[in-house]
């Protein structure tokens, strides 16, 4: 018994590596997966995977990402059950989007494109980022694991903190304290900052959230460096001007710090059509859907300000998966998204 194409093209699409920066292998199968299937399919500048169907003046673009984070996973089904980096975030909801566009197949006066850019999970977002002056679409899904049955809203805004201080190295039995020491004091002086503003805040999902992404330490017999990247995630109503005044000045004078990959947060409507399209399809296949704010970011945070558009993310799996070592996406699930998709483009 052959296996059912929308699970073949998932698998396959899990079985090849895509990291960030290594996705052309993954770009190149697509296309010609999206071409035999009737879309209109190349690799643009950037390197993302484009397939169009239809022609007309209203486009609905679906928006995934092919890249995923680093870590081989080996591939197996098991109990209805696929396991892969990737599975979930986010090849799952990329390859629903192809699955669903195909099946809706044209309509007069529109146009689905489906698009697998690179780099959403790097800080660059390089492959939204190249979309931005080049479409301007009536409508956009954004594809992100939500759950079957979720619509996400929001996501959190980010901001990245590299820290690096050198000293002149200090005996450990001394009074001086060493740069990892200082490191540390600086690490929690930040997490004090957020949790303090979290606590002071009344709404559900408006904390700041601090993280300590990495910190390492080295010296040549006369001088100790360590280098230390904070993340934190920003939500609705705290200006990114105003927190990085607040890390600086906890920032000891002899440190150095820098900020980068700023993304500011992103809450869309939910009274749009294509929000109550969504909705709709859910209850249809038997759901009751629930909206979700996600504490991370996306491309939704790219795009979403520029295109000021309809928006929601959408697709199957269980976003607390992402990026783990036991990653994997509920192929029950998977149909059922594919099924709420096309009832959606039905009403788009």
């Amino acid at each position: 018994m052959s296996e059912d194409p929308c699970l073949q093209l998932l698998r396959r699409m899990v079985e090849i590596p895509s990291p960030s920066g290594q996705e052309r292998d993954l770009a190149l199968f697509l296309v010609a997966e999206m071409e035999r299937q009737g879309f209109r399919s190349w690799v643009d500048e950037a390197g993302n995977a484009v397939g169009e169907l239809g022609q007309g003046p209203q486009e609905i673009l679906l928006l995934g990402h092919m890249d995923t984070v680093p870590g081989f996973i080996p591939v197996r089904i098991e109990d209805g059950v696929l396991y892969g980096r990737g599975a979930v975030d986010a090849k799952g909801p990329l390859a629903a989007f192809i699955c669903a566009a195909a099946q809706i197949g044209t309509r007069p006066g529109k146009r689905v494109v489906v698009v697998g850019v690179v780099e959403e999970e790097a800080s660059s977002s390089r492959g939204a980022r190249h979309l931005l002056e080049r479409r301007r679409p009536s409508a956009v899904i954004i594809g992100e694991p939500s759950g079957w049955d979720r619509v996400t809203l929001g996501y959190k805004g980010r901001l990245l903190v590299d820290y690096r201080l050198q000293k002149p190295l200090s005996h450990t039995a001394g009074p001086e304290r060493g740069a990892c020491e200082s490191a540390v004091d600086f690490w929690l002086a930040v997490r004090d900052y957020a949790a303090q503003y979290s606590r002071a805040q009344q709404s559900p999902g408006t904390s700041l959230d601090a993280s300590l992404r990495s910190i390492s330490s080295h010296g040549d017999g006369f001088r100790e460096v360590v280098e230390a990247r904070l993340a934190l995630r920003i939500p609705l109503g705290l200006q990114l001007p105003e927190v990085r005044k607040s890390i600086a000045s906890l920032c000891p004078p002899e440190a150095q710090l820098s900020f980068h990959a700023d993304e500011l947060p992103f809450r869309a409507s939910k009274s749009t059509p294509l929000v109550a399209a969504l909705l709709s399809a859910i209850r249809t296949l038997g759901g009751k859907p629930v909206f979700s704010y996600k504490t991370g970011t996306s491309d939704m945070n790219v795009v979403g300000p520029a295109w000021n558009c309809p928006i929601a993310a959408y697709g199957p799996g269980d976003s607390r998966l992402d990026h783990t070592p036991n990653e994997h996406l509920d192929l029950l699930e998977y149909e059922k998204a594919i099924a709420v998709l096309v009832e959606a483009l039905k009403c788009l």
